[in-house]
């Protein structure tokens, strides 16, 4: 099967190009090292030709509702528009768990894309997902106060980018399904916990206090609302032994 791959280079992309090509597939990374560009849909026709599925997992990482909004809608616009044309028989789209409980910022974003995916004429399945194992080090990284690192009060329940990759490659060979079933980790974590060990394993031994964040999106992760029910498909890794790996 030919698979287009929508941001193939990243966390989950990269997994899913190496895993559809050793399954025996031929994968298709849509970058800009290609040519394309997904936001304006330059280059986008001439690669989708003969494709049967299009794995989207472009992302954008960004707190502010307009850049999510707007980058998640350009670019599934351009995807399903460019699908159409080409005669694409599946279009499958990476969202995340939880996303209708903190519907402003980042998960606006997301919403905007299922939406689109929805009401397309492309046959689609959207499959959601817990954050993943490396979330861990992108808010070690990024959340800060000056020299001093943060960790995010929230309940989580990680999976492997791995695994995710491994779902999604069996999701694109398949029948469209609509909406899937959630995809998850094997336990609940705590988002603190987990910078404060990914901290640990990168040698980093300062002070990382807890933090409550504002708005919807903190109160979803604090409550527990973007924990995924209990009729998710579960995981096998855990947030523990994918440190481990990373010695």
């Amino acid at each position: 099967m030919r698979i287009a791959v929508a941001g193939g280079t990243g966390v989950v992309g990269r997994h899913i190009m190496n895993v559809a090509r050793d399954r025996g597939h031929e994968a298709i990374p849509l970058t800009r090292s290609n040519g394309i560009d997904l936001v304006t849909g330059s280059g986008l026709p001439e690669w989708l030709d003969g494709v049967d599925s299009v794995i989207d997992v472009s992302n954008r990482s960004t707190l502010k509702t307009d850049e999510s909004v707007a980058f998640f809608t350009a670019v599934t616009h351009n995807l399903l528009a460019a699908e159409r044309k080409a005669g694409v028989h599946h279009h499958v789209a990476l969202s995340i768990v939880g996303a209708d409980a903190a519907p402003d910022g980042y998960y606006a974003g997301k919403l905007a894309q299922e939406g689109l995916v929805e009401a397309a004429d492309v046959p689609w399945t959207i499959q959601r997902s817990t954050q993943f194992h490396e979330f861990a080090a992108m808010m070690f990284d990024q959340a800060k106060a000056g020299p001093v690192h943060l960790a995010p009060r929230a309940r989580t329940q990680p999976i492997a980018a791995r695994e995710v990759a491994e779902h999604m490659v069996a999701v694109a060979v398949a029948a469209p399904t609509g909406r899937a079933v959630d995809l998850a980790g094997p336990q609940e974590e705590s988002l603190v916990e987990m910078v404060r060990a990914y901290a640990r394993a990168k040698g980093h031994r300062g002070w990382i206090p807890a933090v409550s964040l504002p708005g919807s999106m903190g109160r979803a992760q604090r409550s527990g609302a973007l924990l995924p029910h209990s009729d998710a498909h579960r995981g096998r890794q855990t947030f523990t032994e994918w440190l481990a790996s990373l010695a």
